[in-house]
């Protein structure tokens, strides 16, 4: 009985081991949801297309959209890359074994992080670009920011769990 509780609380500690890894790793691939989705399938903003000076409807505005964009997916790509650099040496160490549902719990909620930190200060405070410019504006960042939470919620949740196979 006593090895029981020794094993789950060396469990909760090596699946806290993955919020690093989880985190950045959410962060990156969010941003590339984003990037991906939003600015190059949707069309629907570039990184500076509500600004004044660089609107995407010219050539010269959609060169430095284009630039901001390919800075922001390097940007991302840097937090992936940390992400798998990080959680590598934890599996080389052999800290963490079973813990996938853990992992990808603090993936979404990097992801959710991503969704909240881009929300609040690209849409709302440094107004450069909105999720979709239009009618319905507020109610489309409004809504990034609720996945945002939701995201953040549920993976927080699945991250402290323990996976089913490690109970």
């Amino acid at each position: 009985m006593a090895q029981a509780a020794a094993n789950v609380g060396r469990r909760s500690d090596e699946g806290s081991r993955l919020t690093t890894p989880g985190i950045l790793l959410g962060l990156g691939l969010g941003g590339f949801v984003d990037g991906i989705v939003l600015h190059q399938i949707l069309q629907w903003h570039h990184m500076l297309t509500s600004t004044r000076d660089h609107p995407a409807i010219t050539l010269k505005g959609l060169e430095t959209n284009t630039l901001a964009d390919g800075l922001f997916h390097g940007a991302t790509w840097v937090l992936v890359v940390a992400g798998l650099f990080v959680l590598w040496g934890i599996i080389r160490r052999g800290d963490v074994r079973d813990y996938g549902r853990s992992l990808f719990g603090w993936i979404l909620a990097g992801w959710g992080i991503f969704n909240l930190v881009e929300g609040i200060v690209d849409h709302h405070i440094l107004e450069i670009h909105h999720v979709k410019t239009g009618p319905n504006e507020a109610l489309f960042d409004i809504g990034f920011l609720v996945l945002g939470v939701l995201l953040l919620a549920v993976g927080v949740a699945m991250g402290r769990s323990r996976d089913a196979s490690a109970r």
